[in-house]
């Protein structure tokens, strides 16, 4: 069976999203979603997006503690998923979920301000 990257970066995220329910009982690892996972062209190299809730200073302690936790990881993807070869794997923070929500919170700040304001009524 061959693998496209898309296809493949699928797979990885569908398989790492269930060992960190499951399997990966790491206190360092707080409430984290993989949110994507980019994989090269040659299916040697894996990024792999986490998106994790919480402050700063545990959002580095977790992805610390995945990408400790990556050897683990790597040969349980091997395990899973047939390939020849099994990416190395990359854990990076995705802040793209945390912007998000400041900006939802800015415009309904903004929203509450001109409710306030009334506008001349």
């Amino acid at each position: 069976m061959s693998y496209r990257p898309e296809r493949l970066a699928e797979a990885i995220k569908k398989e790492i999203s269930e060992m960190l329910r499951e399997e990966l009982k790491d206190p360092r690892i707080g409430f984290v979603t993989i949110t994507s996972v980019e994989v090269s062209k040659d299916l040697r190299y894996a990024t792999v997006y986490a998106s994790v809730l919480g402050s700063a200073k545990e959002q580095k302690s977790t992805i610390e503690a995945l990408s400790k936790a990556q050897g683990y990881i790597r040969s349980e993807l091997g395990k899973r998923i047939r390939l020849r070869f099994t990416p190395e794997i990359r854990f990076e923070l995705d802040h793209s979920i945390s912007r998000g929500s400041r900006v939802i919170a800015l415009m309904e700040k903004v929203l509450e301000k001109e409710k306030d304001g009334g506008h001349g009524e």
